[in-house]
């Protein structure tokens, strides 16, 4: 049977409400499972995973999708996240006898329809990106919702669905076919935004810092502390231990701590695997040495 997994993010984290009817919509779909998702003020943002069958993905995606749509208005959003639309954007990602390339097809429907139903302009990024600049989603993000007036009149931002000017209420949607990430916020014991920004600077692959890292900084207000978000997007080549010691170390400049961190969304065994090899100083081990693997699932 083919999988693949989605993790949508949505505008939306602090009404109960709307966040409960998005989630239902990959609830109440049949061939989807709901694995995790995260929502909170300060970031003001959504983010589910799911995984199933691509076409009830799909499904569930569009459904999840014309809920937001009809409930976030983007005009009176505020967050701490980057943003463009109340469907922000909207990932496929193969999991089990599904190739890229039909992650590629899978998004490219996905865009075409969400954008033909409601008038809404769609990029495509990462591996359904139409040329390398796009690959990258801070590229097509750039302004953010309240620039995307002035963004859309820029050929090379010219969206691949839709018409070139914002959806009045919901902007714009990102979607693609990408491989699977690891998302990672870290919390620092400085309530100084600017050496939290100036951390995220110096570990980041675009600012000279890890290749396949992507940082930013955030306040906690409630904690009175800030955080790292980080997402890697190729764990493997650069492991989650590497982005920690790096950040610990860039962090001691300003006497600041490391003080807890969290995952957003699902983290992968292979993940972990590498950290605990890592800080355990573990020699010859081998996954299959996880009893988990071994027991079948429910």
């Amino acid at each position: 049977m083919k999988i693949i997994e989605s993790v949508p993010n949505f505008s939306e984290g602090t009404n109960q409400e709307t966040v409960n009817a998005i989630l239902n919509a990959f609830r109440n779909t049949r061939g989807v499972r709901l694995l995790d998702s995260t929502y909170d003020s300060n970031y003001n943002r959504l983010v589910a995973t799911i995984i199933g069958s691509p076409k009830a993905v799909e499904e569930s995606l569009l459904c999840a999708s014309d809920i937001a749509i009809e409930r976030i208005d983007m005009r009176n959003h505020r967050g701490q996240h980057p943003r463009m639309g109340a469907v922000d954007v909207v990932p496929f990602i193969p999991i089990r006898d599904v190739t890229m390339d039909e992650c590629v097809r899978f998004s490219k429907s996905y865009g075409r329809r969400l954008s033909q139903k409601h008038n809404l302009p769609v990029f495509l990024y990462d591996e359904s990106a139409r040329n390398e600049k796009r690959r990258d989603i801070d590229f097509l993000r750039r302004g953010e919702f309240e620039g995307l007036t002035e963004a859309l009149k820029d050929k090379e931002r010219k969206p691949d669905f839709g018409p070139a000017v914002p959806h009045p209420t919901a902007g714009a949607t990102a979607t693609g076919a990408r491989g699977i990430m690891v998302g990672l916020n870290v919390n620092l014991s400085t309530p100084d935004l600017q050496i939290a920004k100036k951390i995220a600077k110096a570990i980041r692959a675009k600012s000279g810092g890890l290749a396949n890292i992507k940082a930013m900084a955030a306040r906690i207000e409630e904690r009175n502390i800030t955080q790292l978000g980080i997402t890697n997007v190729n764990f493997i080549k650069t492991p989650l231990y590497r982005q920690l010691e790096l950040i610990r170390i860039e962090a001691e400049r300003y006497n600041v701590r490391i003080i807890g961190s969290e995952f957003c969304g699902m983290v992968p065994l292979d993940a972990l695997i590498s950290v605990v090899e890592y800080y355990l100083k573990l020699e010859n081990f081998k996954r299959e040495q996880v009893i988990d693997i071994h027991i079948p699932p429910d």
